[in-house]
């Protein structure tokens, strides 16, 4: 008889602390769920270029304004498997973290390993390191004049935006160069 009252208690008590569990393994998860800013986010998307469509890096600003900032055109610069379609998917994930991070303030040139790089900073006079590359450029090619021929001329025209420091250097505000765009009608 004993047995007989214990065990509707004890199936009501273990069915309850399932109950806790699963709602705690739910709060859980999502409060340890990664944040992402909603409101700026770059993509690979496609653009046409000279009557063809190639991959493009796009940002979509705060009011929904979908802006390209890079065409990948050059299709045997970099071995296998750096297709243009490649690099656009991995170069706008690189953007998304380092905005996502903070460090996408200012995108500046520079030298690793020999190669002339492009990256993404968080203060003027912060250097390229290995963390922060956002694309390599093809071999022997002028860093400043290739960023600034790659990256969209509206943008650039905006004002603000370059700070050439001198030499092949060349600092570019991200936030002056996407409201430039932005702007424009």
């Amino acid at each position: 008889m004993k047995q007989g009252l214990f065990s509707p208690l004890l199936a009501e008590l273990t069915g309850l602390f399932g109950i806790i569990i699963l709602v705690t393994s739910t709060v859980t998860a999502l409060v340890n769920q990664p944040t992402y800013a909603v409101d700026t986010i770059f993509f690979c998307g496609k653009s046409k270029h000279q009557g063809r469509t190639v991959p493009a890096t796009y940002v979509r600003t705060q009011s929904g304004r979908q802006i390209m900032m890079l065409r990948w055109v050059s299709e045997n610069s970099f071995p296998p498997p750096w297709t243009p379609q490649i690099r656009c998917n991995e170069v706008s994930r690189r953007f998304q973290r380092s905005y996502d991070h903070g460090t996408l303030r200012y995108i500046i040139t520079g030298i690793i390993n020999k190669q002339s790089v492009v990256c993404a900073v968080a203060q003027q006079g912060d250097a390229c390191t290995n963390n922060n590359v956002l694309f390599t450029l093809k071999p022997g090619t002028k860093p400043s004049a290739v960023l600034t021929s790659l990256l969209d001329t509206r943008g650039l025209a905006a004002g603000r935006v370059l700070d050439e420091a001198g030499g092949d250097d060349l600092v570019i505000d991200v936030d002056a160069y996407i409201q430039g765009i932005a702007s424009q009608k």
